[in-house]
């Protein structure tokens, strides 16, 4: 793991590479195989005046498949930071599992040097573009409270569903507001499974290197690169406040004492006055004692200790009201200014240096191979180095 350094760098992959992707994909069930032609006629020859998203995977298409559905093709460039073992992940992932707080994988391309996943089109683009206006999208959405709240409920109970229903149970990795698409109904998908790992019952972590966008990585995972469940939980937070408050993370050009949403909320909480952050743009119209309560339940995400942090069920329950919030457990959160340009290093007899680049515009790393611990097994240790790009992505 890792020294964050911003690099433009790209990794080309060889077409032996995709050789492999054909073969693998022959032991995947429940996913339909499309061709290259099928989708080029799908997207009018991947028009850009189909296209409706684009990161530093590559490109998102709208199409009409032959049969007339509407889906959403993603195709992935050959420069794209999303490797073969992502491609392959997203779809072994995908094909195994259905909730209505996920995106539904129709079927994928791997023909040739191609990688391209159709999932279904969701109207709404994702909470980054309507929501927070990352994607400066024409789609003009009023998210009134009670949308709000449905929202974070729905993503909620698709983390919930992830974590305590599958098994072994999936850990997202890079859950943030671009990752959170919305239906013609609002209604919020989990996406971008590309950096998902599954851990087994047996296991209390798994040591990797670290990806996922940085403003919601977990303390833990950020500079020991130990990824749990709560790691979801830490990211759940913060996407949590951002919906309440309709705001990313960090803003730069705020004040200073107002940049880091967390920290601020963290402050306000302090002095008891949460409600100043709730979304202006909501003129009052929503339930302050409802807003609150989310608020507070999002630190209880982000608590700096993993182990203070609810599991996603209980999450649910406080949400919906059906469990009371006790803020007795509620403390100072993980924040940014705690572990920014923070150095933890490696032990000296340490033979290999864990040192990686990672790409500014990209939320998917190449993954090396993870290391299963047993409660009793010491972490690898790591070099880390956090800048001031928070709401990048790794």
């Amino acid at each position: 793991m890792s020294c964050f350094s911003f690099l433009y760098g790209r990794r080309i992959h060889s077409p032996q590479q995709f050789g492999v992707v054909e073969e693998d994909l022959s032991h995947v069930h429940n996913v339909k195989c499309y061709s290259y032609k099928e989708l080029r006629n799908a997207t009018d020859d991947f028009s850009t005046a189909n296209k409706i998203g684009e990161g530093g995977f590559g490109f998102v298409y709208k199409g009409r498949l032959k049969h007339g559905e509407i889906a959403a093709i993603k195709v992935l460039s050959a420069e794209s930071r999303q490797g073969v073992p992502e491609f392959l992940a997203e779809i072994k992932t995908m094909s195994e599992i259905e909730h209505e707080n996920l995106v539904k994988l129709y079927g994928c391309c791997a023909e040739g040097n191609h990688r391209i996943l159709v999932y279904n089109y969701l109207e709404n683009n994702s909470l980054a573009q309507t929501l927070l206006g990352g994607g400066h999208s024409h789609i003009n959405i009023q998210f009134s409270w009670r949308t709000r709240t449905r929202i974070c409920i729905g993503v909620a109970r698709g983390l919930a569903f992830l974590h305590d229903e599958v098994k072994p149970c999936i850990v997202h990795r890079d859950i943030k507001a671009s990752n959170i698409l919305l239906d013609k109904d609002l209604t919020p998908k989990i996406s971008d499974f590309g950096l998902a790992k599954l851990i087994p019952d047996h296991v209390t972590h798994v040591s990797t290197r670290v990806a996922g966008t940085l403003g919601y990585l977990a303390p833990e995972y950020a500079i020991r690169g130990q990824l749990t469940r709560k790691a979801d939980l830490y990211s759940f937070g913060v996407l949590l406040v951002e919906i309440v408050c309709g705001r990313n993370n960090t803003n730069t050009r705020l004040p200073v004492a107002e940049q880091y949403l967390l920290e601020r909320a963290w402050d306000l909480y302090e002095r008891r006055e949460l409600v100043v952050l709730v979304d202006t743009a909501l003129d009052g119209d929503f339930d302050a004692e409802e807003a609150c309560r989310f608020l507070k339940i999002g630190l209880l995400c982000t608590q700096d200790n993993p182990k203070l942090r609810p599991s996603m069920s209980t999450v649910v329950k406080m949400l919906t009201g059906q469990k009371d919030l006790d803020e007795s457990k509620i403390m100072k959160p993980g924040l940014i200014s705690d572990f920014m340009d923070l150095k933890v290093r490696a032990p000296s007899n340490t033979k290999a240096s864990a040192t990686t680049s990672f790409n500014a515009f990209s939320g998917s790393e190449m993954q090396d191979s993870s290391i299963l611990s047993s409660e009793n097994s010491s972490s690898t240790a790591t070099t880390t180095a956090l800048t001031a790009f928070y709401g990048q992505s790794i």
